[in-house]
């Protein structure tokens, strides 16, 4: 995991304008071959937490999990990673509305379209349809966070929002929240309601 962390620090560095050095070295060590591209660290958390359900050593098998921080830095990032640079496998995890960016961006890569994995909305919606809300409140629950989780649904802006986007909505209200339930979700699902895209995804690799 430390190889893998130096692996998406050093690709985040190059990203910016960086040396290749540090990245083509730890992909070496890696022995990698596929890079997943992600939107963002919940996304990570999530991916992550699926693998370990499943008994899956991502960096063993030489895949590299790498959050990009926005859909719209995925040509820069496959580029690097893609044919055109480190000559790695490229998938990938977005959201619906970000799709574009990863087709256009893969294409630029000469990157197979079929390797992304859409999901409905985000991912936090994915996995909210997949536990229920009432499932998703019992989480809150034992995490601690079911009084703020109220408090939230009595403001004023939430009247008029179904439980589920209300639900969604929360996760993204403070700092860090949506990365720490991007795990716990993933870990209360049951084995057979692994949302489509995350299932999908992972199977592939």
């Amino acid at each position: 995991m430390a190889d893998m962390r130096a692996f998406q620090d050093a690709v985040t560095s190059w990203a910016k304008g960086g040396p290749d050095g540090p990245a083509r070295d730890l992909a070496e060590s890696l022995a990698a071959r596929t890079t997943v591209l992600l939107e963002g660290l919940s996304d990570l958390a999530a991916v992550e937490a699926l693998a370990a359900r499943r008994g899956r050593d991502l960096a063993a098998e030489g895949v590299c999990v790498v959050p990009m921080g926005g859909a719209m830095s995925v040509g820069r990032y496959a580029g690097l990673l893609g044919p055109p640079g480190l000559g790695l496998r490229l998938t990938g995890l977005c959201d619906e509305g970000e799709q574009g960016f990863y087709e256009r961006g893969l294409t630029r890569a000469q990157a197979p379209l079929q390797d992304i994995y859409v999901c409905a909305a985000d991912l936090e919606d994915e996995l909210i349809r997949a536990l229920g809300t009432a499932g998703v409140e019992e989480i809150l629950r034992a995490e601690g966070d079911f009084r703020a989780w109220q408090t939230f649904q009595r403001q004023p802006a939430q009247h008029d929002r179904r439980r589920h986007q209300q639900v969604r909505r929360f996760l993204g209200t403070k700092k860090g929240r949506k990365i720490r339930y991007g795990r716990l979700l993933v870990e209360a699902l049951a084995p057979d309601r692994t949302p489509p895209p995350l299932d999908g995804l992972l199977a592939s690799l």
